[in-house]
């Protein structure tokens, strides 16, 4: 008896793929004019789309281990005069996880703004924010985008109004602050300016687009400095501080060492013939705190050199293993994959109006049954 059963379900599933089979060689024609719409669609879009060129590179960040660490000789003495230097060292690293976090950031953002680009058609190189404020022009593909795609916002930014006032901040807050027309230029940035961390094998990829390969070029390398800039200011900020610091306390042991000098040497000028035992006891204070402010102002000296080798030491190396080139070709738009795309989007719609007017008719006659 089950095999009876298995035996008449078989020939029904036939039918019903025969079925199908029919009805997508009935529409046939309604599939093959679809794909040819979508088919020329996608050639305006692959025609129309903007050129764009992308320029990157590829870094590996470096430190240097260890470094020398000040006190030594300098604590007695140090400890003294009043100053602690034990707990003075390097600088901490600054994880490459947190790199797309500095290119993102609005100051970096506002700095790569004023980037000097080679144009064409410009005699005069211009900033980013001017190219895309006055020269930049999307062309007919960027259009059509715009208001049709792009009009919802379009419409929202129409009813907001223009939002610059409220964007703006007091400069005696000291507070960052952008304008409506800085946060469209920071949209396009961050559209066109990627970073990559590899974390497995240590490198770090920048890349940059511009509608023009040498623009793309100027992008990349203003971000790679201004990015290696930022690393290097978190990593030395520390060692910088405490160079400072050296700094004052030499300068201030500088001036008292030669107070002290000038001091012991007036007295023995005064007393060559005198030998009272308050004028030798004098002589020895003097002596002795003279010796005591030139030995803190010494070890101050050597302090000082050994942290500037510390900032040295403490800047970060960045090894370039692929540097900055102006692209031969461009990254987009990649035509033939458009093209495609599009055909087989025609055909699987053109297939899915097929199917479904088979659908509607039958829940048409289902209903006019009922």
């Amino acid at each position: 008896m089950q095999e009876n059963n298995n035996i008449q379900t078989h020939p029904d599933d036939e039918i019903d793929l025969i079925q199908l089979a029919k009805t997508l060689w009935e529409g046939r024609k309604t599939v093959i004019k679809t794909t040819i719409i979508f088919m020329f669609i996608g050639l305006f879009v692959a025609i129309f789309s903007e050129k764009e060129y992308t320029a990157s590179c590829t870094m590996v960040p470096q430190s240097a281990d260890g470094g020398s660490k000040l006190g030594g000789s300098l604590g007695g003495l140090a400890a003294m005069a009043g100053i602690n230097l034990g707990s003075m060292g390097g600088g901490s690293d600054i994880p490459p996880t947190l790199y797309p976090k500095i290119v993102n950031s609005i100051p970096f953002q506002k700095e790569l703004m004023k980037t000097l680009l080679s144009i064409e058609g410009q005699k005069e190189k211009v900033t980013f924010a001017h190219y895309y404020e006055e020269i930049y022009s999307p062309g007919l593909f960027g259009y059509v985008k715009k208001y049709t795609i792009g009009l919802p916002g379009l419409i929202l930014g129409a009813i907001r109004g223009d939002r610059t006032d409220a964007m703006l901040a007091s400069s005696e807050d000291e507070i960052l602050s952008i304008t409506q027309e800085e946060k469209e230029l920071i949209n396009i940035l961050s559209s066109q300016l990627s970073l990559e961390v590899n974390d497995k094998d240590g490198y770090v990829s920048l890349s940059a687009r511009m509608p023009q390969a040498k623009a793309a070029a100027q992008m990349a390398k203003k971000a790679q400095i201004l990015l290696q800039k930022a690393i290097t200011n978190f990593k030395i900020q520390k060692a910088k501080e405490q160079l400072m610091f050296v700094e004052g306390r030499y300068a201030e042991k500088e001036k008292e060492a030669n107070v002290a000098m000038h001091k012991l040497a007036l007295f023995r000028d005064g007393n060559k013939n005198v030998s009272t035992a308050i004028a030798q006891t004098e002589l020895e204070r003097l002596t002795a705190e003279y010796n005591l402010v030139y030995g803190v102002y010494s070890e101050l000296a050597k302090q000082l050199e050994k942290q500037k080798i510390q900032v040295k030491e403490d800047t970060p190396v960045f090894t370039i293993i692929k540097p900055i080139v102006i692209p031969f070709e461009k990254s987009k738009p990649k035509r033939a994959t458009i093209l495609l795309i599009w055909v087989v989007f025609g055909g699987i719609v053109g297939v899915g109006i097929v199917f479904g007017k088979v659908f509607l008719c039958t829940m048409k006659s289902q209903w006019t049954e009922e």
